[in-house]
């Protein structure tokens, strides 16, 4: 199978980094006391590194607002999933508990504030891109069993004609949800370089550690930038 980001993407966003780890034979359960107590220290971490005035002037959630910005993405309406669930964690909410799977992954991504999301493979049977969309791509909302038309020119993950992620980084389809049978996830960070890159670089680390470590999987580790714009796997 292929992935692949539109040369557009690096013509409006020429630091930005795709990390792809697949992870397979992963044994997922109920979230644990000790899954919970991590994300719940990664909710308390951010707590005290950004005040709820400053998130979106924060340099970690700044990069992704411009970044959206620069595709024609309002990031007011369209909030990128990482500065959404800190938004939520540092009013003094609890994210929801999931499952160890999810809530372990919310939790790097918490503490490294970046954009990381997770697909279950047996969802997705055609190639998969990052890309604007034409008429004939669907959207499941989460949640939804029937899928809705997207309209052309929105820029989207998908695969084949089905939208994983609207919006860029925004919103996740019901299709590829990861559930407490999930095996095989295909997952995506979003990161840049320079300074951002070192915490992109970190939490590409975490998650394989804890496809190994925790969930006794293994993995393959891929990389999608300006100078290689596609991969198979």
């Amino acid at each position: 199978m292929k992935y692949s980001v539109d040369q557009w993407v690096f013509d409006k966003n020429p630091g930005v980094r795709f990390g792809i780890i697949v992870g397979k034979a992963i044994k997922n359960s109920e979230t644990t006391e000790e899954d919970s107590k991590i994300l719940e220290t990664a909710e308390q971490l951010l707590r005290s590194r950004i005040e709820p005035g400053d998130l979106k002037s924060h340099k970690d959630i700044e990069i992704y607002r411009n970044a959206l910005l620069s595709v024609g993405i309002n990031p007011n309406k369209f909030m990128n999933s990482v500065e959404a669930m800190s938004k939520r964690v540092i009013k003094g909410d609890l994210l929801p508990r999931i499952n160890a799977l999810v809530d372990r992954c919310n939790a790097i991504a918490l503490a490294e504030v970046i954009s990381l999301g997770g697909h279950d493979l047996r969802d997705i049977d055609e190639d998969l891109e990052v890309r604007i969309t034409t008429d004939e791509d669907t959207f499941l909302p989460f949640g939804e069993t029937e899928f809705e038309q997207v309209k052309a020119g929105e820029l989207v993950f998908t695969s084949g004609k089905k939208i994983q992620t609207r919006q860029w980084l925004w919103r996740q389809s019901e299709l590829g949800k990861v559930r407490l049978d999930s095996t095989d996830v295909f997952f995506q960070l979003v990161g840049f370089e320079g300074e951002h890159g070192e915490k992109f670089d970190r939490a590409m680390r975490a998650l394989e550690n804890l496809i190994i470590d925790r969930f006794g999987g293994n993995f393959n580790t891929y990389e999608v930038n300006k100078n290689n714009h596609s991969i198979q796997f």
